[in-house]
């Protein structure tokens, strides 16, 4: 393994609002954080994993009101709720904390201070609608319209989930209150305002957004500092009113009678606030903490709160001052879907983390899936039924759990448990570890998919050598005891370093199979520790069964009506059908092509093909074949795949080298006579005039080896 630079790592999540239990959405984000944060500790580094409730704000207010609780008492409920979730699924925060404790007030109230002194912070009269049946001014969240900039009805007084526009909730077309449902009226209310639109304030923006963090990549990812430079440019960028009026639940302005932070203000804060209880729980010090020049701060936050994380968040640090930093990474990913569609109660998308549980469900199968599906682009996460079911029990058991199932008997019944150490160099396990510092990269990067593709094309490998050698026929002969125990030795070494490099994922199965291989604690640096005859295994028990499509996934997403999509052209129409599979119309024989379309797929059948530049690095005619060339390609694997392809009269073997193509990478490997074809190489061609040729798609110049087709 390659050795690297220690580092001191602050982590958070978003937090999570305190008005009701967590949902699928919220457990995504922290699995995908805390399998980057196992990582890191894997490599060593020192990581203060911390998150809390989101606990102020008008919502919380009413919600608490209608209960007929205090506040403190309804999000203590819901806190409680929080801490045996997070342990199921093997979340690893070291601190989880409250936005209305102590801590945060004196936070809060510190950084306004120094931005008032600093100029960015003044008063200005506004309008602001005002519920007359409910005596209090609205929240943003409390007034819905139609969106000033897109048109789309429903949203909220302060942002449009469909388009991302941020606007003032006077801005609203035909604004009602949520509360009652009546026309608020506008009223004057003095309003304390942060002035994002300051110059200096602008320029730091400008210079963060397009900087990097101490590891040397950009702070926010390209997608996010489009929309950071759109918001950045010209005058997108508005004062932030960071002040509400009487009754609020929140935390007073200093000097300010009957005004409270606006929630938004002191809930990043919250991040401070957990690490300095966690600090003084472990009797560090907090500001020291912040201030270490190795010190790196990371958010992992969903796409929905960019505007608040990457444009407010900074520079209420920047302009704060020591011992406050600015975060070294901001990491948005997107939404997690169910079937295609925004998860939704009302829908019957909407499924949650406690009925999952509750239906038997190994939070292990979820970890890998979203594992499977998560990387570092700001990209919607999908769940299926059949995806999920595929990727349980086709690849994490049917090609992982089953390696140790089928060697480890073998070693323990017939050699006390004792490995072979001489199998240990055995080129199947050169390879193995050969991969260690590609997956070690794709975890520090969050290519999680890429990882998980990765460890599945080497659990093929140890399959593959467990097939050609036969353990089940070696043990039938007494004299073959020596290659037996060589066999076995070499699948459960490799059942160790697959384990090892799905321990991030998987942290649960890997302190069982830690314990039942006898080989002490997997870490990056163990890759190059094999198994040892010196320390035999135990009897291997049973480590994870499979999905049951009907007692468990058909309940937990039971059936739905057919569903359509919006029509095009209308934004903001909620999609309440899936489309109809339909025919298209029949082609003109006569025109270009000349085929009838297939029938309409969904964006998810299409997501579910994986397309990948690769480049030809070599190409030779089929010995036995007058239809097939032998492709060797280069898909930006660190290996080569060997493809298939039936285009030998119309390509000779020399035109093709050196140029680019398109394979579907994720295409099950096939045996063929001649050899395993290990994907496609796309091409187009006509079933009406197969005289006519084929033709090879080629990217255009600039492609690189693999790149994923969008």
């Amino acid at each position: 393994m390659t050795p690297q630079k220690k580092r001191n790592l602050f982590v958070t999540t978003a937090l999570p609002y305190a008005n009701g239990p967590f949902h699928f959405g919220h457990i995504m984000e922290y699995i995908q954080a805390d399998i980057w944060v196992r990582h890191e500790r894997m490599c060593g580094n020192t990581v203060h994993f911390v998150c809390a409730d989101d606990a102020h704000g008008a919502p919380i207010m009413i919600a608490a009101h209608k209960k007929g609780v205090s506040p403190q008492a309804f999000v203590a409920e819901i806190s409680a709720s929080r801490r045996h979730l997070l342990d199921d699924f093997h979340i690893s925060f070291d601190n989880w904390h409250c936005t209305d404790t102590p801590e945060n007030t004196e936070l809060s109230q510190e950084i306004y201070r120094r931005l008032k002194a600093a100029g960015l912070i003044y008063t200005k009269d506004i309008e602001q609608f005002y519920d007359e049946s409910k005596g209090m001014f609205l929240a943003d969240r409390f007034i819905k319209g139609t969106c000033p900039k897109c048109g789309a009805p429903d949203q909220y007084g302060d942002s449009c989930e469909k388009c991302g526009s941020v606007y003032a909730p006077t801005e609203l077309i035909d604004p009602r209150s949520a509360l009652s449902g009546t026309t608020p009226v506008l009223k004057s209310s003095t309003h304390y305002f942060f002035k994002l639109s300051d110059p200096r304030t602008v320029a730091f923006l400008h210079e963060w957004t397009q900087g990097k963090g101490a590891d040397g990549t950009g702070r926010v990812q390209p997608e996010v500092l489009a929309k950071d430079s759109e918001w950045l440019e010209g005058d997108n960028l508005s004062d932030w009113d960071i002040s509400r009026d009487a009754p609020y639940f929140g935390i007073e302005i200093p000097d300010a009678p009957s005004k409270y932070f606006y929630v938004w203000l002191d809930a990043p804060i919250g991040y401070l606030a957990s690490f300095k209880a966690y600090c003084a729980r472990m009797g560090m010090d907090f500001e020291e903490e912040l201030m270490r020049p190795d010190t790196e701060q990371i958010h992992f936050i969903g796409k929905d709160i960019i505007y608040f994380h990457t444009l407010f968040w900074p520079a209420m640090l920047h302009f704060a001052g020591k011992p406050f930093r600015v975060p070294d990474h901001v990491n948005v990913h997107g939404f997690m879907t169910v079937d295609g569609f925004k998860m939704s109660k009302s829908r019957g998308t909407g499924i949650s983390p406690q009925d999952y549980l509750d239906l038997g469900m190994n939070a292990e199968w979820m970890r890998y899936f979203l594992a499977a599906k998560l990387n570092s682009r700001v990209e919607d996460v999908d769940l299926t039924k059949d995806d999920f079911q595929a990727r349980v029990n086709s690849y994490l058991i049917g090609k992982y759990v089953n390696i140790a199932s089928r060697a480890a008997g073998f070693i323990f019944k017939r050699f006390e448990g004792k490995v072979s150490d001489a199998a240990m160099n055995d080129p199947v396990l050169v390879q193995l570890r050969e991969a260690a510092d590609e997956i070690k990269a794709d975890y520090e990067t969050r290519e999680f998919v890429r990882a998980m593709r990765r460890v599945m094309e080497l659990a093929d490998v140890v399959n593959e050598f467990v097939d050609r050698e036969k353990p089940w026929e070696l043990a039938k002969d007494p004299a073959r005891a020596a290659d037996l125990q060589r066999t076995a030795s070499v699948a459960l070494e490799g059942f160790r370093l697959l384990t090892l490099y799905l321990k991030p994922v998987l942290p649960a199965t890997a302190a069982r199979v830690e314990a039942f291989l006898n080989c002490g604690e997997l870490t990056w640096q163990s890759v190059e520790t094999p198994l040892s005859s010196a320390n035999p295994i135990s009897k291997y028990e049973h480590l994870m069964g499979r999905v049951d499509r009907k007692g468990q996934l058909d309940k937990l997403l039971p059936d739905r009506p057919e569903q359509t999509a919006p029509e095009a052209g209308k934004p903001g129409e909620k999609a309440d059908k899936k489309p109809q599979k339909k025919s298209a119309p029949a082609a003109d024989p006569n025109a270009p092509g000349g085929e009838p379309v297939a029938e309409i797929c969904t964006i998810d059948d299409f997501t579910r093909v994986d397309l990948r530049v690769a480049r030809v690095v070599k190409c030779e005619e089929v010995e036995g074949s007058d239809k097939l060339l032998r492709l060797e390609l280069d898909a930006g694997e660190g290996r080569l795949r060997q493809v298939f392809s039936g285009i030998k009269a119309w390509y000779k073997p020399e035109d093709l080298t050196g140029r680019l193509v398109v394979m579907i990478a994720n295409l099950a490997p096939r045996k063929m006579r001649f050899g395993v074809s290990e994907g496609m190489v796309l091409a187009a061609s006509s079933a009406l005039k197969k005289d006519e040729g084929v033709y090879l798609i080629e990217p255009f110049e600039g492609a690189e080896p693999g790149m994923k087709l969008h």
